[in-house]
């Protein structure tokens, strides 16, 4: 959670801009024998803007997985090619960015966008030209839906992290919630999430709900003064790391002294570059392994793979590495020949692909509350404890 990382990623986003790099200076090994089948991924993700150290990590850690499927698999003939482009967490932009993916680029999938608005959009455009949607990061669960049989998640939904949180505030006997959010796709998205779980624990109705611009302002702290008004034991976030951190930076000052709760979609390391110290104490949900040293073998793997690059471990980072090895996967077992058909029927049969000690199901409509998902809290020196 230091600040080279953070230069260490925005370099690499910079480079990005416009479109993806030669292959050969992203580290992705394309020294296939002729007739190679290259199979390519059209990623629209955030290099720059509000969300860009969440964008910068997922796309980073894609990037170090596709380059070890492409040593692994030189021999075979069959080889993947990430070509990211920049969209500033903008939902135009990525729509524009899918567009020309799909359309002058050839992609053979949309794969990894991030954000609720961005995700949407990038789906509509796979609908629309018939391709695929793979792993995307914070997409709202309405694109669970059986109306969506091409969209393939590789985390949670919003729902799933949802009764997590809300299930441990009836535990800890927090019966008095409210609930601050971004004023966007993801924050509505996230409150959706929240009242259809308290819904079906059959536990008593948000007290408060303060949906606020991004950045906030003079908004932001009208809203929190009407949710400190109901006196809410907990406060779940479900906004980006600049405006959790504000409202936690208010909301302590005012003397405020109950529980936050985040999703997994605040970020930790941007949080924490945001809060410092001050980070203490605030339970996040999170819906990869922690990518400290571990005995999980995807864990390690990640790490090595980390170890010969200019990254640092992240669980954004891991996130997109995992997303990228279970896409590489999909395509392996569809081969060389595979149409947008076959890689879907492939794709839609992977209900228990185990990638190193990480369990997942592609299944359209999953609903699994308890699957991957763990609430972490966050010392004040940045340690994460369980």
């Amino acid at each position: 959670m230091n600040g080279s990382r953070r230069k260490v990623m925005k370099a690499c986003g910079a480079v990005l801009l416009g479109g993806g790099l030669p292959l050969s200076a992203l580290s992705q090994s394309t020294k296939a024998a002729a007739g190679a089948r290259v199979v390519l991924l059209g990623q629209s993700v955030p290099l720059t803007g509000a969300a860009s150290e969440i964008g910068l990590a997922f796309a980073a850690g894609s990037r170090l997985a596709v380059g070890e499927f492409n040593e692994r698999n030189a021999a075979s003939g069959l080889q993947l090619k990430l070509m990211q482009l920049d969209d500033g967490y903008d939902a135009a932009r990525a729509a524009a960015n899918a567009r020309t993916l799909l359309g002058a680029d050839k992609a053979d999938m949309l794969f990894g966008f991030v954000g609720t608005a961005s995700s949407a959009a990038g789906a509509s455009v796979a609908t629309q030209q018939g391709s695929l949607l793979f792993a995307p990061f914070a997409a709202s669960d309405t694109l669970r839906e059986a109306s969506h049989p091409n969209v393939f998640h590789v985390r949670p939904g919003m729902i799933d992290e949802a009764l997590k949180i809300v299930r441990q505030c009836a535990t800890v006997g927090q019966t008095r919630v409210a609930l601050v959010g971004d004023e966007d796709a993801m924050g509505r998205a996230g409150l959706a999430a929240v009242q259809q779980a308290i819904t079906e624990l059959k536990l008593p109705e948000l007290v408060a709900t303060a949906m606020v611009p991004v950045g906030g302002g003079d908004k932001l702290d009208a809203a929190l003064k009407t949710v400190l008004q109901q006196t809410p034991q907990a406060i779940v976030l479900v906004s980006l790391s600049g405006t959790t951190a504000n409202a936690i930076r208010k909301l302590r000052k005012s003397g405020y002294a109950g529980s936050f709760m985040a999703f997994s979609i605040v970020g930790i390391d941007p949080l924490y570059a945001e809060l410092g110290k001050d980070i203490g104490g605030i339970v996040i949900s999170q819906v990869v392994p922690s990518p400290r040293p571990s005995a999980i073998p995807i864990v390690k793997e990640y790490r090595a793979a980390v170890d010969n690059s200019d990254q640092t471990p992240s669980y954004e980072g891991l996130e997109g590495f995992i997303a990228a090895k279970v896409v590489g996967e999909a395509v392996r077992r569809a081969g060389r020949a595979f149409t947008t058909a076959s890689l879907q029927r492939v794709m839609t049969a992977m209900t228990d692909y185990d990638v190193g000690g990480f369990r997942v199901n592609l299944r359209p409509g999953l609903r699994d509350a308890s699957r991957n998902i763990d609430l972490i809290s966050i010392s004040a020196d940045g340690r994460v404890l369980r």
